[in-house]
């Protein structure tokens, strides 16, 4: 079953005419996105991803998983942004969440180097410690804060643990193909390196050696998620919003947008996506905020976060508007038990699946948010597999550049992102910035008198 958007639930919100409005300024957008002529346009290479990356590179990367498997009982990912999430929602997602815990033939994944709290470094230190282990870096330029720190660290444990050649072997860096600090120190410590294109930004990374390292040292196949994005790209390249959901679903959240929803909550009955949708929330937030413009993207797991939120959802402003991920087929199944009494008063459900219950969940949920006057659009996906994990991810980021573009903005960069870094490098000392230090300090010193 290919990827469906059902629009069914929108009547009440957003008529047809209004999307029939927006057809000439998709197919303007569609062709600057092609013809690669629109602002951004050095940030394209991810369009052709699926079908245009060299046989032998992939073998490579494929080996290198594969001695990594046999090698190694854990593989630490480092890496922050687009440089691990995409990785860990493909993980979560085929697998499982619980794919560490869980019985299996291949090397536990940690991720490190996505945050600078001195607890989580040393619990992820105790975890590897005694066990096998390798560790994949990614950075472009090798000087990004978080995961050049814990790089030192890992680098540092496997050297005591290994020594410096045998460590060597058990470090690979996915990095730029020419420059930067980190390539550099790979070159001359004979580490193995893969390539980030210069034409694909972090959160577009998902299918370069980014994801593709530990998505295939976790066992998926990598080359059925290629095929799957390779068809999509194929699908989702027609201008025809009648043929073509990725830009519909781009034309409609626009819309909501400017009837005053600001606010895209991403929503999935299943936990095994709540790492996809941390990765949606940077493609559509770096994307599309920015020129004090853009949807604020949320999400939640339904039925968990209807315990805590759904009272928000359900009468709270009407800012917000709902994307529902559906699996139509989960991974197993199981069947409610019959106890002979109903103590609990949930005897009605015996015999039904989980998967039953848990699809009425959503239609009722669906029926309530519409009724307390909430947009939902539906997102239909057959099951959790690499054909549908590959459709599923192009399909967000070809709807995330057609929306950019009618939204006004350059999907492909993000200027606000260097601020924190600029402040952080001056306030712990970094030389060249003594300037902004002495003034950030004042500032400082003001707001605490």
């Amino acid at each position: 079953m290919p990827l469906k958007l059902n629009t069914a639930y929108l009547a009440d919100f957003i008529a047809e005419h209004e999307i029939e409005y927006l057809r000439p300024h998709v197919e303007i957008a569609h062709g600057l996105l092609h013809a690669k002529a629109g602002p951004g346009s050095d940030f394209l290479g991810w369009l052709t991803l699926g079908g245009g990356q060299e046989r032998a590179e992939l073998d490579r990367l494929k080996e290198s998983a594969a001695w990594i498997r046999e090698n190694a009982d854990v593989l630490v990912v480092i890496g922050i942004g687009g440089s691990y999430i995409g990785a860990r929602a493909a993980i979560d997602f085929m697998r499982s969440p619980n794919y560490n815990l869980l019985p299996k033939n291949t090397p536990d994944i940690i991720f490190a180097g996505n945050t600078l709290s001195p607890d989580a470094i040393n619990e992820t230190l105790q975890l590897c410690r005694g066990k096998r282990l390798c560790v994949n870096v990614i950075s472009k330029s090798g000087t990004t804060t978080e995961p050049a720190l814990a790089f030192r660290v890992f680098r540092a444990l496997l050297e005591e643990q290994y020594g410096k050649e045998e460590a060597a072997r058990r470090i690979f860096c996915t990095t730029d193909a020419s420059r930067g600090l980190l390539k550099s120190l790979a070159d001359t410590m004979g580490y193995t390196t893969f390539v980030i294109p210069d034409d694909v930004g972090g959160r577009y990374s998902v299918f370069t050696p980014v994801g593709l390292l530990p998505i295939a040292v976790a066992g998926c196949d990598i080359d059925a998620i290629l095929s799957s994005c390779a068809m999509a790209e194929q699908a989702f390249a027609v201008p025809d919003l009648d043929k073509n959901p990725a830009y519909r679903y781009a034309a409609i959240r626009n819309l909501l947008y400017s009837k005053g929803r600001k606010a895209e909550v991403l929503v999935t009955y299943e936990p095994a996506l709540t790492a996809l949708c941390e990765w949606y929330k940077q493609l559509f937030g770096e994307s599309e905020g920015k020129d004090d413009k853009g949807l604020l993207p949320a999400s939640m797991c339904f039925s968990t976060d209807l315990h805590s939120l759904g009272q928000y959802v359900q009468d709270g402003p009407a800012i917000l508007f709902e994307t529902i991920i559906q699996i139509a087929r989960p991974h197993s199944d199981f069947a409610a038990l019959s106890t002979g009494k109903d103590t609990d008063g949930l005897e009605f459900l015996a015999g039904q699946t989980f998967g039953e219950i848990n699809r009425t969940a959503f239609l009722g949920t669906l029926l309530a948010h519409l009724e307390g006057g909430v947009p939902n659009l539906v997102i239909e996906v057959e099951d959790r597999s690499e054909k549908s994990f590959g459709e599923l991810i192009f399909f967000f980021e070809k709807a995330c550049a057609m929306s950019g573009y009618l939204l006004g903005v350059n999907p492909f960069d993000q200027p606000g992102v260097e601020s924190y870094k600029k402040n952080m490098f001056a306030l712990l000392g970094k030389p060249g910035f003594e300037s902004a230090r002495k003034e950030l300090e004042q500032k400082i010193a003001g707001m605490v008198d």
